[in-house]
């Protein structure tokens, strides 16, 4: 699913930001990428979402070497991930509602598509009472939640977790995290970029640790169920599982958070 080859990424100025990082993600894998501040962690992430370029090496996302993806087709490049990030991204002049709608629009849902599916994720993130609610009115948790419903929303088959919990207290973090391992249970690909040392140590998961842009550890602990906690049927309802594909249409939700 994810492969890096002999990953090196130097700056401009000279700072490195990985340095020969070969790693592989396989499909349906849960992992954590941790490391103190300059590790490389944003750096990896960066490069998966192909915002930087990597100075030399392949990346390989579901087959495709990402440094031949053009302009053009990162639209289509994108819509294989979702993306949560520390700082939500949420778009302030539009509802809950809205804002996980419009990341369907983005893939030219039908308004029918939309006023189905939109009411079940978010009662699987717990807001279904705060639809019409607007980002300033939303605790730090919740709108965390309406960043992650934007984020599965298109069933992409990679999630990617730029340091999710970094803004919130430990009960909602651990929410933020039970969230994400359901997900991950029907058979999306998750990956998360974090510092939460007692939330990587509880969940035992894979665990990749980065240092001065190289890999110095890469664990694995298998067999392992997140407190017992059995997927939510609503995902399996909307199509969330690894069986299901990513829409034809035009678009990405990483456009709606640049918006």
């Amino acid at each position: 699913m994810i492969e890096l080859k002999e990953i090196t990424k130097i700056y401009e100025n000279g700072a490195p930001g990985l340095n020969d990082v070969s790693l592989t993600i396989n499909s349906g894998e849960f992992v954590f990428i941790v490391g103190s501040s300059g590790s490389g962690k944003t750096s990896f992430v960066r490069l998966l979402l192909k915002e930087i370029e990597p100075t030399k090496g392949k990346i390989i996302i579901d087959g495709k070497d990402v440094s031949k993806i053009n302009r053009r087709d990162m639209p289509f490049f994108r819509r294989k991930m979702g993306v949560v990030f520390q700082d939500f991204r949420l778009l302030r002049n539009k509802t809950v509602y809205e804002n996980v709608a419009f990341a369907m629009r983005i893939v030219e849902a039908t308004n029918k598509e939309i006023r189905r599916t939109v009411p079940q994720v978010l009662h699987l993130v717990g807001l279904t009472k705060k639809a019409k609610a607007y980002p300033n009115q939303l605790s730090g948790g919740e709108q965390q939640r309406v960043s992650l419903a934007r984020a599965i929303i298109n069933k992409p088959p990679i999630l990617i977790a730029d340091e999710p919990t970094g803004n919130l207290d430990p009960d909602t973090a651990w929410d933020i995290m039970m969230l994400l391992n359901d997900i991950n249970n029907l058979g999306t690909t998750v990956v998360v970029a974090t510092h939460a040392r007692d939330i990587v140590d509880d969940m035992q998961k894979r665990v990749v640790a980065l240092g001065e842009g190289k890999v110095l550890r890469d664990t694995e602990n298998s067999g392992y169920i997140f407190h017992n906690q059995e997927p939510t049927d609503i995902l399996q309802e909307i199509g969330i599982t690894h069986e299901i594909g990513i829409p034809e249409e035009t678009g990405s939700t990483q456009e709606a958070d640049t918006e």
